[in-house]
């Protein structure tokens, strides 16, 4: 059995990897944020473990459930192996703290901004999160990320030009503790760089 630690790049799913469509869950309306495969095929070559970490609030809404969710990941995986590379794993949020009324609304310690996806991932993939990113275009990515002791990297994509604005953003990005690129491109030839 491997016993090394990786280093990972968690990925946000919607507004990061792909085109933001709230509640997107039909793979027809799936569409990747323009070289976000090439991005992921760069981090996988660079040696990174590249794992999704998503809000999936639609499934405690009723929109939607789990295995529609997961019908939509293969998708992407199947869309990926045309670019030769794929994603390591995928981890979901079902809950809302207050939306819905049934198994999944409630607290949870798996909703982004907390970290308990990053945790899970770490210990099921012997992730060393000390030297593993966290992308986003939301605060509760960065969030997740400070929160599991990640690097946090802001996209520009999806909602990320809003997210720049808030003042606790802006804060972390004074005080170094989070990066901002414009998109999932330019974040991992940011990441690629601080790993030499």
């Amino acid at each position: 059995m491997d016993s090394r630690q990786h280093s990972a790049v968690f990925l946000d799913r919607d507004g990061t990897i792909n085109i933001e469509k709230d509640y997107l869950v039909d793979p027809r309306e799936f569409a990747f944020v323009p070289g976000a495969p090439e991005a992921i095929r760069a981090l996988k070559r660079a040696g990174f473990l590249v794992v999704v970490v998503t809000n999936q609030s639609g499934i405690a809404r009723g929109y939607f459930n789990a295995a529609q969710v997961g019908r939509l990941h293969t998708y992407m995986q199947n869309q990926l192996q045309g670019y030769f590379t794929h994603v390591d794993a995928f981890y979901m949020c079902p809950h809302h703290p207050s939306a819905g009324n049934g198994p999944f609304t409630g607290a949870c310690k798996c909703r982004k901004g907390k970290p308990g996806m990053l945790f899970e991932a770490a210990r099921d993939l012997n992730i060393d999160l000390a030297t593993s990113y966290m992308v986003g275009d939301k605060a509760a990515d960065l969030e997740a990320g400070l929160g599991a002791g990640c690097h946090p990297v802001l996209v520009r994509t999806g909602y990320g030009n809003k997210t720049c604005d808030k003042p606790a953003v802006q804060k972390w990005q004074k005080t170094e503790r989070i990066a901002v690129c414009d998109d999932l491109p330019a974040a991992a030839r940011y990441i690629l760089a601080q790993d030499g």
